[in-house]
């Protein structure tokens, strides 16, 4: 049997004679029996792969392109290759293998790939900036994914992304448990994301979960549904994790003059709030620079569901603050304040969540959302203020009609600015910056920087260089 084309591409050497490259060349060109179907990788296993890792596996370029020959025994990007045994094409030979995330093996495995697709890469290889990283966060309102390359320090650029309203903790604070229709919605969702990472060769990726399966009875069951149905392995993160994450996602929009900082990230069945001291000799990690955290048991889903979230009048917009304001009371941390009792010029509020990205597309009364626009805008207290007033005075056809809220988030968006005016009554500040990032940026800049993707002065050695 001949063996696949992937495993054989490292053994060509550069000796052969022209005379002995035509001949090579003109068996190739020539058309074979139809009695005899040429073999692939994709025939030596029991499953199908996807278009992507199938190109991969057999060593397809693009149409059109001419292909490039792997000079001695190395990989598309010129690292070295690992030395494998050939794949047998046999009935017991695995159909596809896991790909550890680097950060947590046992709970985040990622996709599962071909064998051949993963003899490409050379494990124990030093990243460089062309490898990709990937993050998926799958919370209690949406599913997103990031696939990204490190740039510049401490930056990264966008390769594919997916974000979807999947709504997983519906009714889990009536009845404690996800239900087979949010499941369902959640699956779907996480198939797309599936889809994404086997077409992509990355190097690192990590994938979580947040506080609806921290919390339902059946989160861990679900998270079982999700591995056999998608081969993605979530870890449920805990609550000081997911605080972290949060901060190292948005450390590029805390300025260099600030001092302190409020953090926060309304999620839709927790939010979490890290203050942020910073002094003299900052960090690079600006995580390492919480001093207090906390993690709310309260968000966008749970609290307007509680409360409801199409007819909210004044009345009950105060009820639902004062409920966020008497769990802020339990949390221990001193007031940001100067001697006045004023907050001081050096501190200001950074919020991260689709509340207050919603705020800012309102306020620049934008035709659609626009991240470009919203992401690092500064927003003054008494713009803060007129926003929330004006989204309140808005009926739910208002704001399901508004083109930065729509129909999904309409009955969830009043709920946010209650969550946020809780936090603006606890720690006052006279304006405050939005962030359209988040968990998914936290886990990317955490990836590479443990990889030291962004040391400076680093060079690729020679015999590791692309040709």
């Amino acid at each position: 049997m001949t063996e696949p084309r992937a495993s054989r591409r490292p053994e060509i050497e550069d000796a052969e004679g022209p005379a002995r490259k035509r001949k090579r060349r003109r068996r190739k060109r020539a058309p074979q029996s139809p009695s005899t179907p040429p073999e692939s990788v994709s025939s030596a296993v029991s499953q199908p792969l996807s278009a992507g890792a199938a190109n991969a596996s057999a060593g397809v370029g693009k149409p059109g392109r001419k292909r490039r020959r792997n000079r001695g025994g190395r990989g598309p990007q010129g690292r070295p290759l690992t030395p494998a045994a050939p794949v047998q094409a046999t009935k017991s030979t695995p159909a596809i293998a896991p790909v550890a995330s680097g950060h947590n093996t046992h709970h985040a495995q990622g996709p599962r790939r071909s064998a051949t697709v993963e003899r490409f890469r050379s494990p124990g290889s030093e990243p460089w900036p062309d490898d990709l990283y990937a993050a998926l966060d799958l919370g209690t309102n949406n599913c997103r994914l990031l696939i990204a390359q490190p740039t510049r320090p401490g930056q990264f650029r966008v390769v594919d992304a997916f974000s979807r309203i999947v709504r997983l903790g519906e009714g889990l604070g009536t009845h404690g448990r996800l239900s087979a229709e949010a499941m369902d919605r959640a699956v779907e969702a996480l198939k797309v994301c599936a889809a994404k990472l086997a077409g992509r060769d990355i190097r690192r990726m990590r994938l979580i979960a947040t506080e609806a399966c921290r919390a339902a009875e059946n989160g861990e069951e679900f998270l079982s549904r999700v591995l056999v149905e998608t081969g993605l392995e979530l870890e449920i993160i805990n609550r000081e994790t997911e605080a972290r994450l949060a901060v190292s996602g948005c450390s590029s929009l805390v300025g260099r003059e600030a001092r302190s900082v409020v953090l926060f990230d309304i999620g839709g069945g927790s939010s979490e709030i890290a203050v942020i001291s910073i002094g003299e000799n900052r960090s690079s990690r600006l995580a390492n620079h919480i001093t207090h955290w906390t993690s709310l048991p309260v968000g966008v889903v749970t609290l307007s569901e509680r409360h409801g979230g199409q007819h909210v009048t004044p009345e009950i917009f105060e009820a639902m603050t004062q409920e966020v304001e008497a769990m802020l009371a339990r949390f221990d941390c001193p007031p940001l304040t100067d001697n006045t009792g004023r907050p001081p010029e050096n501190f200001h509020l950074i919020g991260t969540s689709g509340t207050v990205t919603t705020l800012a597309g309102v306020h620049l009364d934008l035709p659609r959302y626009d991240r470009r626009r919203v992401d690092g805008l500064w927003l003054s207290d008494d713009e803060v203020s007129a926003m929330q007033a004006k989204l309140l005075s808005w009926d739910y056809a208002g704001r399901a009609g508004n083109p930065c809220i729509g129909p999904d988030r309409a009955d969830l968006v009043l709920a946010g600015c209650a969550i946020l005016e809780a936090i603006r009554r606890r720690w006052p500040s006279n304006r405050m910056r939005v962030a359209d990032r988040g968990l998914r940026e936290g886990l990317l800049t955490d990836m590479m920087a443990d990889d030291g993707v962004w040391r400076r002065n680093r060079r690729r050695p020679s015999h590791d260089r692309e040709r």
